[in-house]
């Protein structure tokens, strides 16, 4: 059976909880969000070297777009199984190896002799990126209550807008200053940084209640609040992801995220190319200008799909509601990134970007939050897993489709236009499959496990 505190799980407060003294939850959001910054600067990175990868190795288009997709054919690949180490295992053990793993990633691209050999290294940095969505999701669920979810969501996805925002930049000024291999060199260094932090800083809740660094006072707000037990995980991994497939309301969540997601990897692989060939952009340029919606979806993420959610259901709105209204209005907005199969311009062009890049924003911050808030007790790793695999399928398409596309036109007007078809489809997936924002039943008993 499950324990006392893991069957309040499911229930949000009506009203705003007084919040006790102690920040120690918000210190493990930042250190989620320092990881998923350093993810991401090392799958964004290839989109920046594209200029000095295709001279030196002599690619074309598509065989770019191969390459920058290489990593998400093993990514989404490995989320369901890297669910099911999370939910076995815990955050600590998994995300620990995966640093190490992600680390010995970027060194291979950087010594690599040739374009297959980067290709080798992006399928290795994949499974080793796995664990990281799904664990941040799953830590959410173990750290916070549910009415402060959204914020915390939005602090450690904000990682992936300050890629953009910090990151390429750096990356670019990088590249353009030594060359893109000591840019690779530069994600090692930062990948091990990050894996000394996390080893230092991150355990469970229980353990730093042990410790005495987190107050009772904390905990006890955690865990009234409807945090995740730290003792349970399904009695049946395999039976678990079963009956997860099994569930309309986890295809509604995972087809409208990917909707999203097709447009947001096709930007993220593609932007920077895209203002250097169609825009006449420089390196250093188009850097800069990917950095623009970046920033939009930074500051939409956290002031309306963090702070303004949490702030309306804290204060008795209807949860599911304002969720699926924020999911719905977030789709509509990012069809504004189609306004750029139409520009000339370079700054119109990154204007209509930002503003839909700002809307796709608003649907990741509050789609990543839902894993933690509707998974069966102990199963938010696998949930989590599942919902980011099918978004990443249509991530390992968008890339390949850009590049068809490119070489076989010579322009992104159709590319921006199939984005636009793909928003309507995750869109129609929210509205039709997913129903109410709710607790999926659990399948079986739990049994206890260490985190």
């Amino acid at each position: 059976m499950l324990s006392q505190a893991s069957k309040n799980t499911h229930h949000e407060p009506a009203v705003k909880a007084v919040r006790p003294r102690g920040k120690a939850r918000w210190s493990v959001a930042l250190l989620m969000g320092f990881g998923i910054l350093i993810n991401y600067v090392d799958r964004l990175s290839i989109s920046v070297t594209q200029g000095p990868l295709t001279k030196e190795f002599g690619l074309t288009a598509i065989e770019f777009g191969v390459l920058s997709s290489a990593f998400l054919w093993s990514y989404a690949i490995m989320q369901i199984p890297s669910g099911m180490l999370l939910d076995r295992f815990g955050v600590k053990k998994v995300w620990g190896a995966s640093a190490v793993l992600w680390t010995v990633a970027s060194v291979l691209t950087a010594i690599a002799s040739g374009a297959w050999v980067i290709v080798l290294a992006r399928v290795f940095l994949g499974v080793a990126e796995a664990p990281a969505f799904p664990g941040a999701m799953k830590a959410t669920g173990l750290w916070f209550p549910r009415h402060e979810r959204g914020l915390c969501t939005a602090i450690f996805d904000s990682g992936t807008r300050l890629a953009n925002v910090l990151g390429l930049p750096l990356i670019a000024f990088t590249v353009a200053t030594w060359g893109w291999r000591e840019a690779f060199w530069l994600q090692a260094v930062l990948s091990l940084v990050f894996l000394g932090a996390f080893l230092w800083r991150y355990t469970g809740p229980k353990h730093k209640l042990a410790k005495g660094t987190l107050s009772a006072e904390e905990y006890r707000y955690i865990i009234e609040g409807g945090a995740t037990s730290e003792d349970v995980r399904p009695a049946s991994d395999w039976k678990t992801i079963a009956y997860l497939l099994r569930q309309r309301k986890v295809w509604g969540l995972s087809l409208g995220l990917a909707g999203a997601g097709y447009v947001l990897w096709m930007l993220l692989t593609w932007l920077p190319g895209y203002m250097q060939t169609s825009m006449n952009q420089s390196v250093l340029q188009s850097g800069i200008y990917a950095a623009v919606p970046a920033l939009a979806m930074f500051v939409s993420e956290l002031t309306i799909g963090g702070w303004w959610v949490d702030r309306v259901i804290g204060r008795g709105a209807n949860p599911d509601r304002v969720r699926k209204g924020v999911l719905v209005a977030g789709m509509i907005v990012a069809l504004f990134t189609v306004g750029a199969a139409f520009s000339n311009s370079p700054l119109v062009a990154i204007t209509w970007i930002a503003i839909g890049s700002a809307g796709i924003a608003l649907v990741y911050v509050t789609s990543n939050s839902l894993p933690a808030l509707i998974a069966p007790e102990g199963s938010a790793g696998s949930l989590a897993a599942i919902v980011n695999c099918v978004n990443l399928l249509a991530g390992v398409a968008a890339p390949i489709v850009t590049g068809f596309i490119v070489d076989a036109t010579g322009h992104f007007v159709y590319a921006f236009i199939i984005g636009g078809i793909a928003l309507v489809g995750g869109l129609a997936s929210y509205l039709l499959l997913m129903g109410r924002i709710e607790p999926i039943p659990a399948p079986a008993v739990a049994v206890a496990a260490e985190d």
